[in-house]
């Protein structure tokens, strides 16, 4: 490459705006039907559990607390999950749905990929049922 050439483009290069955004301080607004993080809806589960069946990933697991009270808690596992939304397709009382604002899901912790969610008592039952060495957030 000749020095000249080179030369005009650094010069051409010193007027013109940057094709990139700098991401963490410049945001756009993330697309409607993106697929985000999983948004579960306690009130209208009935803990039939064919979003388990359905999930390819093995992201979900769904516990049935009290059968007569429909007290259900879920774990959900982001770092399984592959956002394909299969989940929310099979889920007949619309319990599940995919947000798509909640789609910066990175972190150094791993214990931050596993959520339960369902009421605090459950959650806490739950926990102290399980193994020691699971690690869960409510």
């Amino acid at each position: 490459m000749r020095m000249g050439a080179m030369f005009t483009d650094v010069i051409r290069a010193l007027f013109q705006r940057p094709a990139t955004r700098q991401y963490p301080f410049e945001r756009t607004a993330s697309p409607d039907r993106l697929r985000g993080k999983l948004n579960w809806d306690a009130e209208k589960c009935t803990g039939c559990s064919l979003c388990v069946k359905d999930c390819p990933a093995q992201a979900l697991e769904v516990f049935m607390v009290d059968k007569a009270n429909k007290r259900v808690v879920l774990r959900y596992h982001l770092d399984r999950c592959t956002y394909c939304a299969q989940c929310v397709v099979s889920c007949r009382q619309s319990a599940l749905t995919m947000a798509h604002d909640e789609w910066e899901l990175a972190d150094t912790d791993k214990k931050l990929f596993t959520i339960t969610c369902g009421d605090d008592a459950d959650v806490q039952r739950l926990a102290d049922l399980a193994p020691k060495g699971v690690n869960e957030q409510t």
